[in-house]
């Protein structure tokens, strides 16, 4: 049996190591510091010479889970979102590959409450309503992947736990805010169909019922402005709307059989009457059609009973 030379496996266990070490060292300068992104807003977010935008959209994506607001918020959403609709930045095969990226982080961590796992799925789905805002001008993404991207959506409205806001020291969180940025913009597709009217109602009336928090950052018109969007189509189902209505009506006011009136019930109670206002005033904002204006009344209706 032939002896070992420690020695020889001493050398080459600390080349290993050193050459790691060099690998790191050299993927953690690859990454650019906040100054190199600073600089890229203060150019009116133009691609930097010599740079291709999908390469940079990589590093950025990594940052929508940072917990850093201005990274986060200011940087990398603004300058993907700017580099998305303004710029026409990216191919469509790139746009399909982000996209792909961002609707699998829609489930990283889902169903944690309280940690920063929330910054990585919110954040994309927000970046997801510029993909489909971007859809809208030109479109790219096809039935089957618009179809995916729609249930995406209303399964994480559904799923998502973590409904703050904001937060003082890490900024906004605003999850359902954020999809319902996505929805909306879903809503206006042509695929769009009357099918997923009905379950965007129902996702919409299941979010708010079951969030167990006033909704205090403006979510409730966000969510709003998705059913405007929807209300604004030729082929909106003003019937499906207005039985949507009652169902609420009746749900919200089934608490008031008790006294007190349980916390649960309450809170829907006030984020419905929120939702209901805020349709009001967004589809009084647009073009008034016959079936907006029968959605409108139907909810005027609502709000005059509470």
């Amino acid at each position: 049996m032939k002896r070992v030379c420690w020695s020889k496996l001493a050398q080459i266990f600390l080349m290993t190591a050193s050459l790691g070490i060099f690998a790191t060292a050299a993927n953690a300068q690859a990454a650019h510091g906040k100054e190199y992104w600073r600089a890229i807003a203060a150019k009116k977010y133009e691609v930097p010479e010599g740079e291709k935008a999908f390469g940079l959209a990589k590093e950025l994506s990594g940052y929508l889970k940072s917990s850093d607001a201005e990274l986060r918020d200011d940087l990398a959403y603004s300058i993907l979102a700017e580099w998305i609709l303004e710029k026409n930045a990216f191919s469509a095969d790139e746009l399909l590959a982000l996209e792909a990226e961002w609707r699998g982080n829609l489930n990283a961590g889902i169903g944690e409450s309280g940690t920063d796992s929330v910054f990585g799925r919110s954040f994309s789905a927000l970046c997801l309503a510029a993909i489909a805002e971007r859809e809208l001008k030109s479109q790219f993404l096809g039935e089957e992947r618009y179809r995916k991207l729609l249930e995406a959506a209303l399964e994480y409205l559904r799923d998502e736990k973590d409904l703050r806001g904001f937060d003082e020291k890490k900024g906004w969180i605003h999850a359902t805010a954020h999809t319902a940025d996505l929805i909306a913009a879903l809503a206006r597709h042509p695929l769009f169909t009357e099918a997923d009217q009905a379950k965007v109602l129902e996702a919409a009336g299941k979010r708010v019922e079951t969030a167990r928090v006033i909704f205090s950052f403006g979510e409730q018109d966000r969510l709003a402005n998705a059913l405007a969007a929807m209300a604004g189509r030729a082929d909106f189902n003003l019937a499906g709307f207005e039985l949507w209505v009652n169902r609420m009506d009746k749900a919200d006011f089934s608490i008031w059989r008790e006294s007190p009136p349980k916390i649960d019930g309450l809170r829907r109670f006030e984020n419905d009457t929120y939702l209901l206002s805020a349709f009001v005033a967004r589809v009084s904002l647009g073009q008034m059609t016959s079936g907006v204006e029968e959605a409108k009344k139907a909810a005027l209706g609502a709000l005059k009973r509470r």
